[in-house]
This record gives structure tokens, sequence and C-alpha cells, in this order.
């Protein structure tokens, strides 16, 4: 990205205008019809806020709830950059809803800034599963980011307090049904709405259980289900791009980062040493 510029990304999830921006511009005070998040990665701005004037620097999250006047101003002589996604109401007001069992649809971000490890880890792991994700695994990724950023951004804002009580037994029982359609096939790219409804709780409630009782988010527990399932192929001696595709990767490569990541060493790697045993 060049030192003054605003790409929007090209995607393909409904309701999200994914942003990238690098920049010494001064924006004039305008609104949104969207929610706003976003990750400062460099640099320093001050702004205008429906709750006052703000600072943000690098490594913070900064917010807009929708027609909320706010401007952007740089501090200093270098450009600010950030990533933003910006959420149609309607998808954070059914998000919101099922986060709190039905009982109301409404959201709103408290604080302009934010300097939360929590919030900022989610958004970047959804911003990516975003702009770069496009397989129906991709998008069981973004369902459980942008519960657990909008989750986390309300506990950083004082709104909720995390969740203490031992449900543990509770939820590896009602759990039981949707961490069955991840085992018994892996290959299938089911979305957190399947598993709300084998688990029959509500997504974010299934994604909350699910990652008690397996330590795993249910993205995370198919990349790994995928990978044993893979591991077992190789030892079997099928072509890895063969083993990519049954196991529900969109390709070699995809398989290629994930087993890397997981076991330290390359897919082609591994085949040569089990298969020289």
């Amino acid at each position: 990205m060049s030192q003054d510029q605003v790409h929007i990304v090209a995607h393909d999830c409904a309701g999200v205008e994914a942003v990238m921006a690098q920049t010494r511009h001064s924006f004039a005070k305008h609104t949104h019809e969207a929610f706003g998040i976003g990750l400062m990665y460099s640099g320093a701005q001050k702004s205008a806020s429906g709750r006052g004037m703000v600072e943000a620097g690098a490594g913070n999250i900064i917010t807009v709830n929708p027609r909320e006047v706010h401007d952007g101003h740089p501090i200093g002589e270098t450009p600010r950059g950030w990533n933003m996604l910006y959420f149609d109401p309607a998808l954070i007001a059914d998000t919101a809803k099922d986060m709190q069992d039905g009982a109301s649809d409404q959201y709103e971000f408290t604080r302009p800034v934010m300097d939360s490890p929590a919030v900022t880890t989610c958004f970047g792991a959804l911003f990516d599963a975003i702009t770069t994700g496009t397989d129906r695994a991709a998008r069981l990724r973004r369902d459980e980011m942008l519960f657990l950023l909008l989750h986390h951004a309300l506990i950083a804002s004082g709104d909720m307090t995390p969740h203490n009580n031992s449900r543990t037994a509770v939820a590896h029982a009602r759990i039981k049904q949707a961490k069955a359609l991840l085992d018994d096939a892996p290959e299938i790219s089911h979305s957190l709405d399947d598993l709300a409804h084998a688990a029959r709780l509500s997504k974010f409630q299934t994604l909350r259980d699910f990652t008690r009782a397996t330590g795993l988010t249910p993205h995370a527990y198919l990349i790994q289900r995928r990978i044993d399932v893979a591991r077992n192929l190789i030892q079997s001696g099928k072509p890895l791009a063969d083993i990519a595709h049954a196991t529900g990767f969109a390709d070699q490569s995809h398989l290629n980062r994930h087993f890397v990541r997981a076991f330290g060493l390359t897919p082609g790697r591994y085949a040569r040493a089990v298969r020289a045993n």
C-alpha cells in the first residue's frame, strides 16, 4: 500500500465492508450507516466522537456506531494506518440477539478507543477470515470471531463481565451432538448454524460451550480433525493433493500451512519419514 491510500478490500462476506488505510488525510466530520471497528497498526490520530475527543495509536482498537458523528486527524508528520470492518446494522442486531438469547437485538460500542488484547486478537482473526478466506470453513471462522469480537468488546467496555459459573458437565452434554458432526465428517464444512441446531442452543451458546468442552473453537477443532485424518491418509500412501481434497482443505497449500502449524513439518516431510520406517 502506498503512503497515502484508502483501499476497499474485495471479499465475499455479505453485510461487511473491509477497509485498509494508510494516510495523513484529515477527515471532516461525517457518519456511517454501519458499525465500525478497526485496529490502528501504525501512527496515531485524534478524533471527535460521540463520546468526546479521543486519541488512538498503534495497537489500539477504534470503534464507531451507526450515525455517530466523528472525524479523524493525524498526530505528527507520519501517516497513520488502520484496518477497519464496517458491519451492516442488521448483521450486528442478529448477532446481538443471539448473544442475549433473544432478549434484545441492541448493541453499542461504548468506548471509541480500546486497549484490549482479546479484542485485538479477535479483530485480527476476523479481518483475516473475511479478506482472505473463501471456503465454508472460513465462513465458520468468520461467525466464530464476530461473536467473540463483540463479546470481548462488551467486556473491554465494562458493559458485562465474563461468565464464571461452573457449567462444565452441562456444556459437555449439550455440545456432544455438535461435536459429533465434526468428528463424523470433518471434510464437510458445517456452519455455526448447523452446530447450534444440533446442540439445540443459540449460536453464541454453542460457540461458548463448545470451546469450554473441548478447549478449541469449532473452527479450530474442525481444522485439527482434518489434520488428524490427513495424517492417517499420509501414512497410507495417498497423494498429498488427493488428501487435501478428501479432508476438506481448499488445496494442498492450505493443508501444508495448517499441518506445519500443528506439527512443525510439511506433509511431504512427514510422508517421507513415515514411509521410510
